[in-house]
């Protein structure tokens, strides 16, 4: 069913708006460092993953969110590097975030890292034209394509061992505002708490990995996560999204490092009459740098 999608209708005219809602995603099992900057590097490989999302399939304007994370262990700091850059579209409105982000590592006896990080970045909003005010000449609500760039800052904390992770991040601590033209938006503080398990079930090939994550800030948002792996090459799980989604996930490694990922979200909510469900894609590829090579001795018979 084709219906078209006019969130902003809904902004009257108010002419501030601050219930900014970062882009959700359903494996964000692959996207920690987006949401939590002391990730970078901790798992000790060169990492790039990138996630697209096309929500609720059959809205017209309906969300569309791309992001990339890179990150790295970096020796000579003492932790890792990241760098995330993501792209995000509803009906006319469209963003841009990037930031880099610095982890510092402390590693413990039990093979435990710890990493405390710090992101710094930016975010541009841009309206395009083609809203229609419930009051005509309504001068909060823009005419023309109008847009800002504002500057942005996250923190987070995050824990990983050969069995267990969690982490606990916020973005968008400076509360940045928007000003374009008579329309301002504030971005929202966000909280994130994450944590995972490895179990290992009795056929050692496979392993259950159960996970939880939470986002506040208008509201509270919970996804219960569970995939089993097989040989820690393929896996396959369900997710439920409190009020919102029931979720199924697949993915495979399909080269050597190279791992490609898929979820499809079944909504439950009242839109579920209305939408197609919602794709999402993962594609994710990690390598480890060897810098320490072991030390060869070659023997001369001249000095034997």
């Amino acid at each position: 069913m084709n219906i078209r999608f006019t969130v902003f209708c809904i902004l009257g005219s108010v002419s501030m708006v601050s219930a900014q809602q970062d882009p959700q995603f359903s494996q964000n099992m692959f996207n920690r460092l987006y949401v939590n900057p002391g990730y970078a590097g901790t798992t000790g490989s060169i990492c790039g993953t990138a996630l697209g999302r096309s929500q609720w399939t059959g809205f017209e304007g309906a969300p569309r969110t791309f992001v990339l994370n890179v990150d790295a262990p970096v020796k000579v700091l003492k932790g890792g590097l990241g760098l995330s850059i993501m792209s995000d579209a509803i009906g006319v409105e469209s963003n841009i975030y990037a930031k880099v982000a610095y982890s510092y590592h402390k590693t413990f006896a039990n093979k435990g890292t710890l990493g405390i990080g710090i992101d710094l970045g930016m975010m541009n909003k841009t309206l395009g034209a083609g809203l229609n005010p419930l009051q005509p000449g309504d001068l909060s609500i823009p005419t023309q394509q109008v847009g800002a760039t504002v500057f942005d800052l996250g923190l987070g904390a995050y824990y990983t061992s050969p069995k267990f992770y969690a982490g606990i991040s916020s973005t968008h601590l400076p509360q940045s505002t928007f000003n374009m033209d008579n329309y301002k938006y504030q971005a929202r503080r966000h909280y994130y708490l994450m944590a995972g398990y490895n179990y290992q079930l009795a056929n050692p090939n496979l392993m259950l990995v159960p996970s939880i994550f939470v986002k506040n800030a208008a509201t509270t948002q919970l996804d219960l996560n569970c995939n089993v792996f097989y040989k820690s090459k393929y896996w396959a799980g369900l997710s439920y999204r409190l009020q919102d989604a029931v979720i199924i996930m697949i993915g495979a490694e399909v080269y050597k490092n190279l791992r490609v990922g898929f979820a499809y979200d079944v909504n439950t909510s009242s839109l579920n009459p209305y939408n197609n469900g919602t794709p999402e894609f993962m594609l994710n590829y990690c390598f480890k740098v060897v810098t320490d090579k072991p030390r060869q001795i070659y023997r001369n018979v001249r000095y034997l």
